[in-house]
């Protein structure tokens, strides 16, 4: 896998802590599977943080990955190596570009009161993505909500 030839390692499944109890009840739950958007920036998330099984459309070379953040405006990608499970609603990723230039630490939050999720960039390099042909970081915390059938 390229990603390895690079230096980056992925778990075959999610890490999770010892006890593991409450992971169990939030993989049963599989509110980390799915794909979830951010309309305002146009930017979505592919994911399944239990199995760690996500292809990446035209990028398949990589291999399996935990999920991404992609563009839907732009091929680029940010690809999660890690996710290991803080508790049964929060996530800490290792992303990186799809260069591998540019990495980053960072959480993903699921929030049940109102079934969205927030991503907080740790640190690292700062989530870009292109627009009008120039660089935009994204904000440091974005929301994502489930995509909806069209």
């Amino acid at each position: 896998m390229l990603l390895s030839a690079m230096g980056f390692s992925y778990p075959s499944k999610a890490q999770v802590p010892a006890e593991g109890n409450d992971i169990e009840i939030a993989a049963k739950d599989s509110v980390f599977i799915g794909r979830f958007c951010n309309k305002e920036y146009d930017v979505y998330i592919d994911m399944d943080l239990y199995h760690q099984n996500r292809l990446i459309q035209g990028q398949e070379f990589l291999g399996e990955v935990p999920g991404y953040l992609g563009d839907f405006k732009d091929a680029r990608k940010w690809i999660f190596t890690d996710a290991t499970f803080i508790d049964p609603h929060t996530i800490q990723l290792s992303i990186t570009n799809d260069y591998g230039s540019e990495d980053l630490e960072a959480t993903l939050t699921y929030i049940p009161k109102d079934s969205t999720y927030t991503l907080r960039q740790g640190k690292g390099s700062a989530i870009k993505i292109a627009r009008n042909r120039k660089w935009v970081k994204i904000p440091n915390t974005i929301s994502f909500k489930a995509e909806t059938k069209k």
